[in-house]
């Protein structure tokens, strides 16, 4: 898989030759310095960018021999997302906010399932709160909840702890891995941290657009 964009004087490659395989319900850290291409790399993973050439592959599903709206219902479908930023709907309360992806597929009992998963994420006292009364962790716990409500058997998250204090996202990385293994989903994050990408099953490291050894070095 290969990305390029196009400024005023040439053309500049973000991702070379990139092509790997993650087996189902296994962790998949994905490391790099900054600008090396690894968010651009989730994206195209996602489906939420295109390739210059070549594709991804979910579940043996040709993602970009779909529309842009057929990639969304397979978003639906498969995915999670979990970003650096929360991306939390301010108006929302912590409960609302998880309670969304089940409402937008019109699942029935969608506040219960939400409770429950605000609950095992240790934010059952902070349902009613909206996201400018929670603390960065907390918000973050209220992001995992909202990945997770609808079971995705694929979940992304791009330096889920990168605006988090250290002891704070330790607590995080070990819910994640830990709702991981409760779920039997496949994880890939992106990550600085050389820690947790060792606890990975696999490790991608990206220099400069490319694989480092053009394959998992883990």
């Amino acid at each position: 898989m290969y990305k390029t964009v196009a400024d005023a004087t040439d053309t500049l490659a973000i991702l070379q030759d990139i092509h790997f395989s993650i087996p189902e319900n296994e962790t998949v850290a994905i490391i790099g310095a900054s600008g090396s291409g690894k968010t651009t790399l989730l994206s195209l993973l996602a489906g939420l960018d295109t390739p210059t050439a070549g594709t991804v592959r979910l579940r043996g599903i040709d993602i970009f021999a779909m529309n842009e709206d057929e990639r969304a219902m397979l978003r639906k479908k498969l995915l999670g997302f979990v970003f650096q930023s929360f991306q939390l709907l301010p108006h929302l309360t912590a409960l609302e906010n998880v309670m969304l992806p089940l409402e937008l597929q019109g699942v029935p009992h969608a506040a219960t399932r939400a409770k429950s998963l605000l609950e095992r994420v240790g934010l059952s006292s902070r349902t009613q709160h909206y996201p400018r009364y929670l603390s960065g962790g907390e918000q973050q716990r209220v992001a995992l909840a909202r990945a997770f409500i609808t079971e995705p058997p694929l979940l992304f998250a791009d330096e889920p702890t990168g605006n988090l204090d250290t002891r704070t996202g330790q607590d995080i990385i070990e819910l994640m891995f830990a709702m991981h293994r409760e779920h039997d989903m496949t994880l890939v994050l992106v990550t600085h941290d050389m820690e947790v990408a060792a606890r990975c099953h696999h490790v991608i490291e990206i220099r400069d657009g490319r694989m480092a050894d053009g394959k998992p070095v883990r």
